[in-house]
């Protein structure tokens, strides 16, 4: 923690200089550059200030699940590392070796604790769900990428059936003052649903020669899960971001989400102090508490150099351990599949993210394929997993858009 701390007061004392230099009110090249190479100093200190809080995170989050598993399993700790250790042993012989590879120990495992699937049989060609530990390492990458499944609600459910979210919209009606021995009147709340469905992803084929997952060096289990979680959580950050949605894709927040503030006249790739604000007061008081700003990496350099009406930074970088860097007091999310600024862009959101919904199906699939590439010495690896996401807004958008001027 101690090396966390000295890293946020070095990044704080590198973005304070850069505002020295732009409160100078020197335009000249040379300010210019100096305050472009501090942001990325500070940028470059705030990503291994992010590592080590990744590594401090997953230290704590590994050791408070083996806690929990030995107290339901009423076992000791070390009983339930070494049953872990031997599903991560018995999957990744899978992985190097396939189905028929597997010693009776391994497959005992396999079959006691993972599902077959059904679909493409047995044999070498056999696929199976996969072991917790290699989907905390998908499920990292997956968040790794955009922003989104940081951002919102995730809801995990052990099936794939259409799932549909009750809304309510009461805010229109009122409690009423009657008199002395009249009838109370009915006033009906509306209701509605909005249905998540489960679109099936796919991380496409990756390649491993023979040879490589010969080695015993190599780390295949942790390679694979990159891989994966990578090319999936690429693709469902785009899709749950600016999906269009109508059955073939997901709904993404920004189609869903609603206007809020427009820039002027002129405000095609920029934007002022006000239209912030006005922003913020365009979502609902019952939101702003819990809300957050997502912009491209872009829009975030645009917003560091703005000031409010008595010229303070309206960016401030956190200083205190787990303490954010945020936007007028706001936590934010960079989002490189957000809309840069540009004429109608709908360049920054503002809002309760926990009202988007991502639907993510449990039990990703990961399938070794031998035969496919024999010819060329390397076996096949693909990974499937389903997903939906939408704004669960009940009529009083919850996500409220700042959208660049058209000219």
């Amino acid at each position: 923690m101690s090396t966390i701390k000295a890293l946020r007061e070095e990044r704080y004392k590198i973005v304070v200089d850069a505002r020295a230099i732009l409160d100078s009110g020197n335009g000249s090249a040379e300010s210019t550059a100096k305050f472009d190479a501090l942001m990325i100093e500070a940028d470059n200190v705030k990503a291994k200030i992010d590592r080590l809080e990744k590594l401090e995170d997953s230290e704590r989050s590994l050791g408070e699940r083996t806690g929990i598993s030995a107290r339901l399993r009423n076992i000791l700790p070390e009983q339930v590392r070494e049953e872990d250790a031997d599903q991560k042993r018995a999957f990744g012989a899978y992985l190097r070796n396939g189905i028929t590879g597997l010693n009776d120990d391994d497959r005992r495992v396999m079959n006691s604790r993972f599902k077959a699937a059904q679909s493409i049989g047995t044999g070498s060609g056999g696929g199976y769900t996969i072991p917790q530990g290699f989907y905390d390492d998908l499920i990292g990458a997956e968040k790794a990428f955009g922003g989104m499944i940081e951002a919102s609600f995730i809801l995990d459910t052990a099936t794939g059936n259409a799932l549909p979210i009750p809304t309510d919209n009461d805010t229109g009606n009122t409690g009423a003052i009657i008199a002395e021995n009249t009838m109370v009147s009915e006033v009906d709340v509306t209701f509605g649903q909005i249905t998540l469905n489960a679109y099936t992803y796919t991380s496409n084929i990756v390649r491993v020669s023979n040879q490589l997952l010969q080695d015993s060096a190599f780390d295949l289990d942790a390679w694979l899960a990159k891989q994966f979680g990578t090319r999936i959580g690429r693709i469902v950050n785009t899709h749950m971001t600016v999906g269009t949605g109508g059955g073939a894709m997901p709904t993404g927040v920004v189609p869903a989400s609603t206007a809020g503030q427009t820039g002027v006249t002129g405000e095609t790739t920029s934007l002022i102090y006000d239209d912030l604000i006005l922003l913020e007061h365009s979502v609902d008081p019952a939101y702003r508490k819990n809300a957050i700003f997502m912009m491209a990496d872009s829009t975030l350099a645009a917003i560091k150099r703005l000031k409010d009406t008595i010229g303070r930074p309206l960016w401030l970088p956190g200083l205190a351990a787990d303490d954010p860097d945020t936007i007028n007091s706001h936590k934010f999310v960079i989002n490189q599949d957000m809309p840069v600024m540009a004429a109608n862009a709908k360049s920054i959101l503002f809002g309760d993210f926990s009202n988007y919904f991502i639907r993510r199906v449990a039990g990703a699939q990961v399938l070794r394929l031998t035969e496919r590439y024999a010819d060329y010495n390397q076996v096949g690896f693909v990974a499937f997993q389903r997903f939906d996401g939408n704004l669960i807004n009940a009529g009083t958008n919850p996500i409220k858009q700042f959208v660049n001027s058209a000219t």
